[in-house]
């Protein structure tokens, strides 16, 4: 069946290292919707923060966004899918990681927030191109629901996180990470498949003419739902097992190997 919607993570898959989509794989994503394939952006970022790229690239698909809790459109912003994490829940882990002195941040309608501007919430709003707005010891109330948490640290600590969490709250929610150094909470029921599924039969899609692409953990999901999934050359050991086809790394022109050897061969 021929590939008719693309989906693609943003970090270290669409991007090289210098957060920069390369010439080539903006013009096989351009020849791609010229040949009437639909093209989407699956990221763990914010919609704030993928939008430009998105842009920049002329897509029109709805962005999804936080690992698949939220999908919006571009040109309206109008929501038409958001599963936050529950606000009860979230004030048991704000709790928990304020005990235990581990670094959190959190999105509510699509604006970051952290307790205060350290190291880790500087980092991050440097890297996603936001503002990283502190609240103090206020940030620890947990008034809303958020549509993600995010914790980061060296791996020893979140190998330690992620355990604790997931003893606790594994059945609540989801944990991914797509880089080392975050662990990313989400509901339960979010992934990225889920979201380009939700994405797929909204425009009348089958599942085996999706093609998605990812480097990893977070992308596994929409890899293995996609009739053709591929991983990038730098996807972990286990991104790449679950694809169906491994293109070469982000500096290498990866997801524009994958559109030319599957969709405009």
């Amino acid at each position: 069946m021929p590939i008719k919607l693309i989906a693609i993570d943003m970090d270290d898959t669409l991007l090289d290292d210098r957060q920069q989509v390369t010439t080539r794989t903006q013009r096989a994503i351009r020849q791609a919707m010229e040949n009437g394939v639909q093209v989407a952006i699956a990221t763990g970022r914010m919609f704030r923060s993928a939008l430009p790229f998105a842009v920049e690239l002329g897509i029109r698909l709805p962005l999804i966004t936080y690992n698949g809790a939220m999908i919006r459109e571009l040109g309206s912003g109008k929501t038409l899918f958001h599963r936050p994490i529950d606000a009860e829940l979230a004030q048991e882990l704000a709790d928990l990681f304020k005990r235990r002195g581990w670094y959190l941040q959190k999105y509510v309608d699509d604006t970051l927030y952290v307790a205060e501007l350290d190291d880790n919430a500087r980092y991050y709003a440097d890297y996603a191109r936001v503002e990283a707005i502190p609240l103090g010891d206020e940030f620890f109330q947990m008034t809303e629901s958020p549509t993600k948490m995010l914790s980061m640290g060296d791996s020893a600590e979140l190998e330690a996180i992620r355990a604790e969490v997931s003893a606790l709250y594994g059945e609540r929610l989801y944990l991914a990470s797509s880089k080392k150094r975050y662990l990313e909470m989400v509901d339960i029921r979010v992934n990225k498949g889920e979201a380009v599924a939700f994405l797929a039969q909204r425009l009348g899609i089958d599942q085996s003419q999706v093609m998605a692409i990812g480097d990893s953990m977070n992308d596994v999901d929409m890899i293995e739902f996609a009739g053709c999934g591929v991983a990038m050359g730098n996807a972990q050991a286990k991104v790449q097992a679950a694809a169906d086809f491994v293109t070469a790394a982000n500096t290498a022109d990866g997801v524009a190997m994958a559109i030319e050897k599957f969709v405009l061969a």
